[in-house]
Protein backbone atom coordinates (compact mmCIF):
# COMPACT_ATOMS: atom_id res chain seq x y z
CA UNK A 1 0.00 0.00 0.00
CA UNK A 2 1.57 3.32 -0.50
CA UNK A 3 1.68 6.56 1.57
CA UNK A 4 -1.37 8.02 2.79
CA UNK A 5 -0.68 11.27 1.36
CA UNK A 6 -1.61 9.80 -2.10
CA UNK A 7 -5.19 9.08 -1.07
CA UNK A 8 -5.81 12.97 -0.81
CA UNK A 9 -3.86 13.98 -3.97
CA UNK A 10 -5.04 11.21 -6.20
CA UNK A 11 -8.27 9.46 -6.20
CA UNK A 12 -10.06 12.47 -4.77
CA UNK A 13 -8.98 14.87 -8.15
CA UNK A 14 -10.41 12.47 -10.57
CA UNK A 15 -13.74 13.27 -11.63
CA UNK A 16 -15.89 10.00 -11.24
CA UNK A 17 -18.20 10.43 -7.85
CA UNK A 18 -20.59 7.19 -8.62
CA UNK A 19 -18.84 3.88 -9.01
CA UNK A 20 -19.84 -0.18 -9.31
CA UNK A 21 -18.23 -2.70 -8.79
CA UNK A 22 -18.58 -5.92 -10.93
CA UNK A 23 -17.34 -9.09 -9.66
CA UNK A 24 -16.62 -11.89 -7.49
CA UNK A 25 -16.88 -10.79 -3.64
CA UNK A 26 -13.47 -11.10 -2.51
CA UNK A 27 -10.09 -9.52 -1.21
CA UNK A 28 -9.44 -8.06 -4.42
CA UNK A 29 -12.75 -6.36 -4.45
CA UNK A 30 -13.41 -5.44 -1.14
CA UNK A 31 -9.83 -3.51 -0.81
CA UNK A 32 -10.74 -1.71 -3.61
CA UNK A 33 -14.13 -0.63 -2.50
CA UNK A 34 -12.47 0.65 1.21
CA UNK A 35 -10.10 2.91 -1.19
CA UNK A 36 -13.14 4.53 -3.30
CA UNK A 37 -14.85 4.75 0.12
CA UNK A 38 -11.59 6.36 2.02
CA UNK A 39 -11.79 9.05 -1.83
CA UNK A 40 -15.21 10.02 -1.11
CA UNK A 41 -16.89 8.03 -4.10
CA UNK A 42 -20.47 6.51 -3.57
CA UNK A 43 -19.86 3.09 -4.17
CA UNK A 44 -22.47 0.04 -5.11
CA UNK A 45 -21.13 -3.64 -5.70
CA UNK A 46 -22.55 -6.73 -7.62
CA UNK A 47 -21.45 -9.98 -8.35
CA UNK A 48 -23.19 -11.22 -11.30
CA UNK A 49 -23.18 -9.43 -14.87
CA UNK A 50 -27.26 -10.22 -14.92
CA UNK A 51 -28.97 -7.21 -13.57
CA UNK A 52 -26.49 -4.42 -14.53
CA UNK A 53 -28.04 -3.32 -17.57
CA UNK A 54 -31.44 -2.75 -14.96
CA UNK A 55 -29.30 -1.01 -12.44
CA UNK A 56 -27.78 1.41 -14.88
CA UNK A 57 -31.27 2.18 -16.54
CA UNK A 58 -32.12 3.16 -12.46
CA UNK A 59 -28.98 4.74 -11.32
CA UNK A 60 -26.55 7.58 -11.87
CA UNK A 61 -23.29 6.11 -12.47
CA UNK A 62 -20.13 7.21 -13.78
CA UNK A 63 -17.85 4.76 -13.85
CA UNK A 64 -17.83 0.72 -14.03
CA UNK A 65 -14.79 -1.56 -12.53
CA UNK A 66 -15.12 -5.17 -13.46
CA UNK A 67 -13.04 -8.30 -13.75
CA UNK A 68 -11.57 -8.71 -16.80
CA UNK A 69 -13.49 -11.77 -17.93
CA UNK A 70 -16.63 -9.63 -18.13
CA UNK A 71 -15.21 -6.25 -18.78
CA UNK A 72 -15.45 -6.59 -22.41
CA UNK A 73 -19.09 -8.16 -21.86
CA UNK A 74 -20.16 -4.58 -20.28
CA UNK A 75 -19.30 -1.88 -23.32
CA UNK A 76 -22.36 -3.07 -25.31
CA UNK A 77 -24.60 -3.28 -22.64
CA UNK A 78 -27.73 -1.00 -22.04
CA UNK A 79 -27.93 0.16 -25.95
CA UNK A 80 -24.24 1.43 -26.23
CA UNK A 81 -25.07 4.05 -22.89
CA UNK A 82 -22.73 1.88 -20.37
CA UNK A 83 -20.35 3.96 -18.47
CA UNK A 84 -16.60 4.12 -19.04
CA UNK A 85 -15.71 0.51 -17.88
CA UNK A 86 -12.29 -0.37 -16.25
CA UNK A 87 -11.19 -3.91 -16.54
CA UNK A 88 -9.07 -5.07 -13.84
CA UNK A 89 -6.88 -8.78 -14.53
CA UNK A 90 -5.46 -11.19 -11.86
CA UNK A 91 -2.23 -10.24 -13.20
CA UNK A 92 -0.33 -7.91 -15.50
CA UNK A 93 -1.09 -9.46 -19.30
CA UNK A 94 -0.29 -6.84 -22.29
CA UNK A 95 -1.94 -8.76 -24.89
CA UNK A 96 -5.10 -9.08 -22.91
CA UNK A 97 -5.13 -5.53 -22.26
CA UNK A 98 -5.17 -4.74 -25.90
CA UNK A 99 -7.75 -6.95 -26.52
CA UNK A 100 -9.74 -5.66 -24.08
CA UNK A 101 -8.75 -1.67 -25.16
CA UNK A 102 -9.69 -2.82 -28.67
CA UNK A 103 -13.26 -4.02 -27.27
CA UNK A 104 -13.71 -0.55 -26.12
CA UNK A 105 -12.51 -1.23 -22.10
CA UNK A 106 -11.52 2.52 -20.79
CA UNK A 107 -8.57 1.43 -19.41
CA UNK A 108 -6.70 -2.12 -17.62
CA UNK A 109 -5.40 -2.70 -14.00
CA UNK A 110 -3.80 -5.59 -12.63
CA UNK A 111 -3.96 -6.71 -9.52
CA UNK A 112 -2.46 -6.39 -6.67
CA UNK A 113 -4.28 -2.77 -6.89
CA UNK A 114 -3.10 0.46 -5.08
CA UNK A 115 -4.27 3.99 -4.76
CA UNK A 116 -1.83 5.47 -7.14
CA UNK A 117 -3.11 3.04 -10.10
CA UNK A 118 -6.55 3.57 -9.26
CA UNK A 119 -5.72 6.69 -9.16
CA UNK A 120 -4.38 6.91 -12.63
CA UNK A 121 -6.90 5.02 -13.90
CA UNK A 122 -9.43 7.15 -12.52
CA UNK A 123 -7.84 10.37 -13.89
CA UNK A 124 -7.59 8.67 -17.63
CA UNK A 125 -11.45 7.64 -17.11
CA UNK A 126 -12.36 11.61 -16.52
CA UNK A 127 -9.99 12.90 -18.91
CA UNK A 128 -11.65 11.35 -21.38
CA UNK A 129 -15.10 11.87 -20.75
CA UNK A 130 -14.53 15.29 -22.03
CA UNK A 131 -14.87 14.35 -25.21
CA UNK A 132 -16.13 11.95 -28.08
CA UNK A 133 -14.35 9.95 -30.72
CA UNK A 134 -16.32 9.32 -33.95
CA UNK A 135 -15.98 6.39 -35.76
CA UNK A 136 -12.36 6.33 -38.14
CA UNK A 137 -12.20 10.05 -37.53
CA UNK A 138 -10.03 12.22 -35.38
CA UNK A 139 -11.16 13.27 -32.03
CA UNK A 140 -13.54 16.06 -31.84
CA UNK A 141 -12.38 19.16 -29.73
CA UNK A 142 -14.72 21.58 -29.69
CA UNK A 143 -14.80 25.21 -31.23
CA UNK A 144 -14.79 26.04 -34.86
CA UNK A 145 -12.83 28.89 -34.63
CA UNK A 146 -9.35 29.86 -36.39
CA UNK A 147 -6.89 28.69 -33.59
CA UNK A 148 -9.06 25.20 -33.61
CA UNK A 149 -9.49 24.55 -36.77
CA UNK A 150 -5.68 24.89 -36.88
CA UNK A 151 -5.07 22.70 -34.36
CA UNK A 152 -7.01 20.03 -35.86
CA UNK A 153 -5.29 19.86 -39.18
CA UNK A 154 -1.93 20.10 -37.01
CA UNK A 155 -3.53 16.74 -34.88
CA UNK A 156 -3.94 15.12 -38.56
CA UNK A 157 -0.70 15.99 -39.89
CA UNK A 158 1.41 14.91 -36.87
CA UNK A 159 -1.06 11.51 -35.68
CA UNK A 160 0.89 8.77 -38.05
CA UNK A 161 4.26 9.91 -37.12
CA UNK A 162 5.81 8.31 -34.04
CA UNK A 163 7.56 11.92 -33.71
CA UNK A 164 7.73 13.32 -30.23
CA UNK A 165 5.32 16.18 -29.46
CA UNK A 166 5.50 19.02 -27.28
CA UNK A 167 2.35 20.53 -26.04
CA UNK A 168 2.93 24.07 -24.25
CA UNK A 169 -0.47 26.40 -22.85
CA UNK A 170 -1.67 27.77 -19.62
CA UNK A 171 -3.01 25.21 -17.13
CA UNK A 172 -6.51 24.70 -17.51
CA UNK A 173 -6.25 24.89 -21.98
CA UNK A 174 -6.70 21.04 -22.80
CA UNK A 175 -3.55 20.06 -22.85
CA UNK A 176 -4.32 16.34 -22.18
CA UNK A 177 -7.15 16.46 -24.47
CA UNK A 178 -5.17 17.34 -27.44
CA UNK A 179 -2.49 14.43 -26.48
CA UNK A 180 -5.58 11.98 -26.70
CA UNK A 181 -6.72 13.56 -29.53
CA UNK A 182 -2.96 12.60 -31.19
CA UNK A 183 -3.56 9.52 -30.03
CA UNK A 184 -6.93 8.39 -31.25
CA UNK A 185 -5.85 9.72 -34.52
CA UNK A 186 -2.85 7.63 -34.70
CA UNK A 187 -2.41 3.98 -35.88
CA UNK A 188 -1.61 3.02 -32.43
CA UNK A 189 -5.53 4.18 -30.92
CA UNK A 190 -6.04 0.16 -30.56
CA UNK A 191 -3.21 0.40 -27.65
CA UNK A 192 -2.82 1.98 -24.45
CA UNK A 193 -2.85 5.66 -23.73
CA UNK A 194 -1.53 6.05 -20.42
CA UNK A 195 -1.03 9.98 -18.71
CA UNK A 196 0.29 10.92 -15.47
CA UNK A 197 1.10 13.79 -14.02
CA UNK A 198 4.69 14.39 -13.02
CA UNK A 199 3.98 17.26 -10.32
CA UNK A 200 1.20 14.81 -8.53
CA UNK A 201 3.61 12.38 -7.65
CA UNK A 202 6.70 12.55 -4.70
CA UNK A 203 10.30 12.52 -6.43
CA UNK A 204 11.25 9.38 -4.56
CA UNK A 205 8.07 7.22 -6.08
CA UNK A 206 7.87 8.87 -9.99
CA UNK A 207 10.78 6.86 -10.91
CA UNK A 208 9.10 3.58 -10.14
CA UNK A 209 6.08 4.84 -11.63
CA UNK A 210 7.53 5.54 -15.14
CA UNK A 211 10.01 2.53 -15.14
CA UNK A 212 9.39 -0.33 -12.99
CA UNK A 213 10.84 -1.70 -9.79
CA UNK A 214 12.10 -5.40 -9.17
CA UNK A 215 11.31 -7.02 -6.27
CA UNK A 216 13.45 -5.96 -2.96
CA UNK A 217 15.48 -3.01 -4.74
CA UNK A 218 13.89 -1.03 -1.97
CA UNK A 219 12.08 -0.98 1.08
CA UNK A 220 8.22 -2.37 0.85
CA UNK A 221 9.21 -3.56 -2.89
CA UNK A 222 7.84 -6.74 -2.10
CA UNK A 223 7.05 -7.66 -5.53
CA UNK A 224 8.20 -7.08 -9.11
CA UNK A 225 6.38 -4.38 -10.43
CA UNK A 226 5.86 -2.78 -14.50
CA UNK A 227 6.35 0.72 -15.29
CA UNK A 228 4.14 3.07 -17.43
CA UNK A 229 6.53 2.74 -20.14
CA UNK A 230 5.83 -1.23 -20.17
CA UNK A 231 2.01 -0.21 -19.82
CA UNK A 232 1.92 1.81 -22.77
CA UNK A 233 4.02 -0.74 -24.93
CA UNK A 234 2.86 -0.21 -28.57
CA UNK A 235 0.76 2.93 -27.71
CA UNK A 236 1.48 6.78 -26.12
CA UNK A 237 2.53 8.01 -23.06
CA UNK A 238 1.72 11.45 -21.99
CA UNK A 239 4.12 13.21 -19.25
CA UNK A 240 2.30 16.73 -18.50
CA UNK A 241 4.01 18.85 -16.31
CA UNK A 242 7.42 17.10 -17.80
CA UNK A 243 9.25 20.32 -16.37
CA UNK A 244 8.92 19.00 -12.90
CA UNK A 245 10.96 15.76 -13.46
CA UNK A 246 14.05 15.98 -11.29
CA UNK A 247 17.46 16.63 -13.46
CA UNK A 248 18.47 13.09 -12.55
CA UNK A 249 15.25 11.30 -14.07
CA UNK A 250 15.38 13.49 -17.13
CA UNK A 251 18.67 11.21 -17.96
CA UNK A 252 16.92 8.33 -18.14
CA UNK A 253 14.01 9.54 -19.64
CA UNK A 254 16.52 11.08 -22.17
CA UNK A 255 18.09 7.41 -22.47
CA UNK A 256 14.77 5.88 -22.61
CA UNK A 257 14.04 8.03 -25.98
CA UNK A 258 17.02 7.63 -27.64
CA UNK A 259 17.52 3.79 -26.96
CA UNK A 260 13.79 2.58 -26.99
CA UNK A 261 14.66 0.43 -24.12
CA UNK A 262 14.00 0.97 -20.28
CA UNK A 263 15.71 -0.62 -17.62
CA UNK A 264 13.26 -1.35 -13.48
CA UNK A 265 14.84 0.08 -10.26
CA UNK A 266 16.77 -3.08 -9.02
CA UNK A 267 17.24 -4.64 -12.58
CA UNK A 268 19.81 -5.81 -15.07
CA UNK A 269 18.11 -6.40 -18.31
CA UNK A 270 17.17 -3.55 -20.33
CA UNK A 271 13.50 -3.93 -21.57
CA UNK A 272 12.51 -2.79 -25.19
CA UNK A 273 9.33 -0.83 -25.39
CA UNK A 274 8.00 0.68 -28.43
CA UNK A 275 6.34 3.96 -27.33
CA UNK A 276 5.46 7.33 -28.20
CA UNK A 277 5.98 10.13 -25.93
CA UNK A 278 3.80 13.18 -25.71
CA UNK A 279 4.74 15.71 -23.43
CA UNK A 280 3.28 18.96 -22.16
CA UNK A 281 4.16 21.46 -19.93
CA UNK A 282 3.14 25.66 -18.81
CA UNK A 283 6.44 26.39 -17.82
CA UNK A 284 9.29 28.12 -20.06
CA UNK A 285 11.45 25.38 -20.57
CA UNK A 286 13.93 27.21 -22.27
CA UNK A 287 13.86 29.59 -19.08
CA UNK A 288 14.53 26.07 -16.92
CA UNK A 289 17.55 25.41 -19.01
CA UNK A 290 19.09 28.54 -18.61
CA UNK A 291 18.79 28.26 -14.91
CA UNK A 292 20.37 24.66 -14.38
CA UNK A 293 16.87 22.74 -13.73
CA UNK A 294 16.15 21.44 -17.19
CA UNK A 295 18.41 19.35 -19.84
CA UNK A 296 19.03 21.32 -23.05
CA UNK A 297 19.62 18.04 -24.54
CA UNK A 298 15.89 16.30 -22.96
CA UNK A 299 14.67 19.61 -24.56
CA UNK A 300 15.25 19.34 -28.24
CA UNK A 301 14.25 15.47 -27.70
CA UNK A 302 11.27 16.06 -26.38
CA UNK A 303 10.46 19.47 -28.40
CA UNK A 304 10.62 17.69 -32.25
CA UNK A 305 7.22 18.98 -32.86
CA UNK A 306 6.19 21.99 -30.21
CA UNK A 307 2.25 22.56 -30.10
CA UNK A 308 1.03 25.95 -28.66
CA UNK A 309 -2.25 25.94 -27.44
CA UNK A 310 -4.15 29.17 -26.67
CA UNK A 311 -5.54 30.65 -23.83
CA UNK A 312 -9.57 30.79 -23.46
CA UNK A 313 -9.40 34.58 -23.65
CA UNK A 314 -7.53 34.12 -27.71
CA UNK A 315 -10.89 32.07 -28.91
CA UNK A 316 -13.79 33.89 -27.25
CA UNK A 317 -15.51 32.30 -30.64
CA UNK A 318 -15.54 28.90 -29.42
CA UNK A 319 -16.89 29.99 -25.85
CA UNK A 320 -20.89 29.71 -27.03
CA UNK A 321 -19.93 25.63 -28.18
CA UNK A 322 -18.26 25.26 -24.84
CA UNK A 323 -20.71 27.14 -22.59
CA UNK A 324 -23.86 24.69 -24.23
CA UNK A 325 -21.54 21.36 -24.31
CA UNK A 326 -20.83 21.81 -20.47
CA UNK A 327 -24.20 22.70 -19.77
CA UNK A 328 -26.01 19.90 -21.35
CA UNK A 329 -23.34 17.90 -20.11
CA UNK A 330 -24.00 18.68 -16.24
CA UNK A 331 -27.47 19.07 -16.60
CA UNK A 332 -27.93 15.80 -17.62
CA UNK A 333 -25.19 14.41 -14.71
CA UNK A 334 -27.78 16.42 -12.18
CA UNK A 335 -30.81 15.87 -13.73
CA UNK A 336 -32.18 19.48 -14.96
CA UNK A 337 -32.42 18.54 -18.22
CA UNK A 338 -33.24 21.46 -20.04
CA UNK A 339 -31.60 23.98 -19.28
CA UNK A 340 -30.51 26.99 -21.23
CA UNK A 341 -28.40 29.94 -21.29
CA UNK A 342 -29.45 33.42 -22.45
CA UNK A 343 -27.78 35.50 -24.87
CA UNK A 344 -26.83 37.69 -22.40
CA UNK A 345 -24.95 34.65 -20.56
CA UNK A 346 -23.33 33.75 -23.45
CA UNK A 347 -22.22 37.78 -23.83
CA UNK A 348 -20.97 38.13 -20.08
CA UNK A 349 -18.89 34.91 -20.91
CA UNK A 350 -16.95 36.19 -23.79
CA UNK A 351 -16.12 39.04 -22.03
CA UNK A 352 -14.59 37.58 -18.82
CA UNK A 353 -10.72 37.27 -18.77
CA UNK A 354 -10.45 33.52 -17.60
CA UNK A 355 -7.76 33.02 -16.26
CA UNK A 356 -8.13 29.15 -15.32
CA UNK A 357 -9.04 28.74 -19.45
CA UNK A 358 -11.59 25.78 -20.05
CA UNK A 359 -11.35 24.24 -16.65
CA UNK A 360 -12.92 27.59 -15.19
CA UNK A 361 -15.43 27.89 -17.51
CA UNK A 362 -16.50 24.25 -17.04
CA UNK A 363 -16.24 24.96 -13.43
CA UNK A 364 -18.56 28.16 -13.54
CA UNK A 365 -21.07 26.36 -15.60
CA UNK A 366 -21.18 23.56 -12.96
CA UNK A 367 -21.52 25.66 -10.01
CA UNK A 368 -24.43 27.93 -11.79
CA UNK A 369 -26.25 24.87 -12.97
CA UNK A 370 -26.52 23.24 -9.25
CA UNK A 371 -27.40 26.35 -7.46
CA UNK A 372 -29.75 27.88 -9.94
CA UNK A 373 -33.77 26.87 -9.38
CA UNK A 374 -35.74 27.90 -12.67
CA UNK A 375 -34.82 26.43 -16.55
CA UNK A 376 -32.47 28.99 -17.30
CA UNK A 377 -29.28 30.76 -16.16
CA UNK A 378 -29.97 34.37 -16.55
CA UNK A 379 -27.17 37.39 -16.41
CA UNK A 380 -28.66 38.23 -12.53
CA UNK A 381 -27.89 34.97 -11.21
CA UNK A 382 -24.66 33.99 -13.18
CA UNK A 383 -23.18 37.36 -11.32
CA UNK A 384 -23.46 35.31 -7.55
CA UNK A 385 -21.53 32.61 -8.76
CA UNK A 386 -18.37 34.60 -10.65
CA UNK A 387 -17.73 37.65 -11.39
CA UNK A 388 -19.35 39.28 -13.93
CA UNK A 389 -20.02 42.95 -14.81
CA UNK A 390 -23.32 44.22 -13.41
CA UNK A 391 -25.52 46.53 -15.41
CA UNK A 392 -24.95 50.01 -14.79
CA UNK A 393 -28.12 50.95 -11.82
CA UNK A 394 -30.34 53.52 -12.45
CA UNK A 395 -29.70 57.21 -10.76
CA UNK A 396 -33.69 56.46 -10.12
CA UNK A 397 -32.91 53.79 -8.45
CA UNK A 398 -34.38 54.16 -4.20
CA UNK A 399 -30.97 55.03 -1.85
CA UNK A 400 -32.52 52.23 0.53
CA UNK A 401 -31.57 49.81 -2.73
CA UNK A 402 -27.76 50.69 -2.82
CA UNK A 403 -26.79 49.25 0.69
CA UNK A 404 -23.86 46.76 -0.62
CA UNK A 405 -23.80 45.65 2.94
CA UNK A 406 -27.58 44.17 2.85
CA UNK A 407 -27.51 42.98 -0.84
CA UNK A 408 -24.36 40.94 0.84
CA UNK A 409 -25.93 39.46 3.01
CA UNK A 410 -29.22 38.68 1.28
CA UNK A 411 -26.97 37.09 -1.65
CA UNK A 412 -25.07 34.73 0.92
CA UNK A 413 -27.91 33.62 2.79
CA UNK A 414 -29.64 32.78 -0.69
CA UNK A 415 -26.43 30.95 -1.64
CA UNK A 416 -25.79 29.00 1.16
CA UNK A 417 -30.20 28.26 1.21
CA UNK A 418 -29.88 26.71 -2.29
CA UNK A 419 -26.44 24.47 -1.28
CA UNK A 420 -28.43 23.06 1.75
CA UNK A 421 -30.96 22.18 -0.55
CA UNK A 422 -29.07 20.82 -3.26
CA UNK A 423 -26.74 18.53 -1.00
CA UNK A 424 -29.67 17.39 0.90
CA UNK A 425 -28.43 19.43 4.15
CA UNK A 426 -24.91 17.81 3.98
CA UNK A 427 -23.15 20.51 5.50
CA UNK A 428 -19.57 19.47 4.60
CA UNK A 429 -20.49 19.11 1.08
CA UNK A 430 -22.56 22.40 0.79
CA UNK A 431 -19.11 24.23 2.03
CA UNK A 432 -17.46 22.20 -0.67
CA UNK A 433 -19.48 23.76 -3.11
CA UNK A 434 -19.73 27.03 -1.90
CA UNK A 435 -15.71 26.68 -1.37
CA UNK A 436 -15.82 28.10 2.38
CA UNK A 437 -14.64 26.23 5.10
CA UNK A 438 -17.11 24.43 7.00
CA UNK A 439 -16.24 26.27 10.27
CA UNK A 440 -17.59 29.58 8.03
CA UNK A 441 -20.51 27.15 6.88
CA UNK A 442 -21.61 26.92 10.20
CA UNK A 443 -21.09 30.66 10.86
CA UNK A 444 -23.03 32.17 8.60
CA UNK A 445 -26.04 29.71 9.26
CA UNK A 446 -25.79 30.47 12.79
CA UNK A 447 -25.61 34.49 11.36
CA UNK A 448 -28.23 34.36 9.29
CA UNK A 449 -30.42 32.16 11.02
CA UNK A 450 -30.49 28.93 8.58
CA UNK A 451 -31.37 25.75 10.37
Amino acid sequence: MLPSILVTSGITAAKVQRVLLLGPDDDARRALHLMLDRAGKQVAAMSELEGVARYLETHDCDLVIAAGEIAAQLVDIANGETPPVIAVLRERDVAASNVLIAAGVADVMAEPLDELGVSLALRHVASAARFTAPAGGITTLIGDGAAMRELRSMIERIATPKTTVLILGESGTGKELVARAIHDASPRRSHRFVAINCAAIPAALLESELFGHMKGSFTDASRDKPGLFEDADGGTLFLDEVGELPLALQAKLLRALQEGEIRRIGGTASIKVDVRLIAATLRDLEAEIEAGRFREDLYYRLNVVPISLPPLRDRTEDIPQLAKFFTERHATRHGRAGVELSDEVIEALQQQPWPGNVRELENVLERALVLSDGPAVDLAFLGTVMNVRAPVVSTDTPLTELSIKKATRELEASLIARALGVTQGNRTNAAKLLEISHRALLYKMKEYGIT
